[in-house]
């Protein structure tokens, strides 16, 4: 058993350019999700397909926001069609040394199913492990646009600083979504938004419609830029626009 768990771990971190963790926990609910990610074919992003890299914070005190975030799935996606369609990767980090990626799929149910694998854990924050994950996913796909939804910060804000300087050298426009009011966290979200030419925006995870029309707008704009946000006209393509300014 402990040579095909090895195996797994290197077959994921091989395919995602994520590291895969030295002691993973929960080994249930990794192996069932490692499982759905050998079953998917890689999206293909045909022309006019948006790229969106959706990553969250999984440790324990996130649950509430994870389900919630299953739920907006079909809806991102949805609102994502009328401008060339999206392919969107989930990101997550849990426990003391996991952090894991989904291959891009093309439709809300499959990526729903796959986030539905993962149950939070307790653990430390790893933004700068998700960061250097998207400048690959940069290098490798033309990523433009990412997303990440968390509400704590336990990594040098410094660093976190320069990883998104090389994201911005690449394109990658960071969308930072906080839940809570710690002002360390949001002075470093905000700083990672604005270093990208992205957005900062603070939710209420009781407010569910909130982050659901957020999370819709950036995958409007990821699918068709500026000009999808101003034509569907709701208040969280308006938020957005405003909290992009003139980038």
């Amino acid at each position: 058993m402990a040579r095909s768990e090895d195996k797994t771990k290197h077959d994921v971190s091989a395919a995602t350019g994520v590291n895969a963790p030295a002691a993973p926990s929960a080994a249930g609910d990794i192996a069932r999700f490692l499982g759905e990610v050998r079953a998917m074919a890689p999206a293909r992003a045909g022309v006019g397909r948006g790229r969106l890299a959706f990553a969250l914070d999984a440790t324990a005190s996130r649950e509430p926001t994870w389900a919630l975030a299953c739920e907006i799935q079909a809806d991102m996606f949805a609102a994502a069609a009328a401008h060339g369609g999206l392919d969107m990767q989930i990101v997550y980090y849990r426990g003391m040394d996991e952090c894991r990626a989904s291959p891009f799929v093309g439709d809300g149910a499959t990526l729903r199913r796959l986030m539905g694998r993962i149950a939070c854990e307790g653990g430390l924050t790893q933004i700068h492990r998700v960061l250097g994950h998207l400048e690959r996913e940069a290098e490798r796909c033309g990523l433009k646009a990412a997303v990440f939804v968390g509400d704590a910060l336990e990594e040098d804000a410094d660093a976190l600083h320069a990883a998104a300087g090389q994201l911005a050298l690449r394109g990658v426009r960071l969308f930072m979504f906080q839940e809570g009011d710690d002002r360390r966290v949001e002075r470093t979200f905000r700083a990672l938004a604005k270093l990208t030419g992205g957005a900062y925006c603070r939710f209420d995870a009781r407010a569910g419609h909130h982050l659901r029309a957020l999370l819709s707008a950036v995958a409007a704009y990821a699918a068709g830029g500026r000009p999808a946000l101003e034509a569907r006209g709701d208040a969280g393509a308006r938020q957005l626009l405003l909290a992009l300014g003139g980038s």
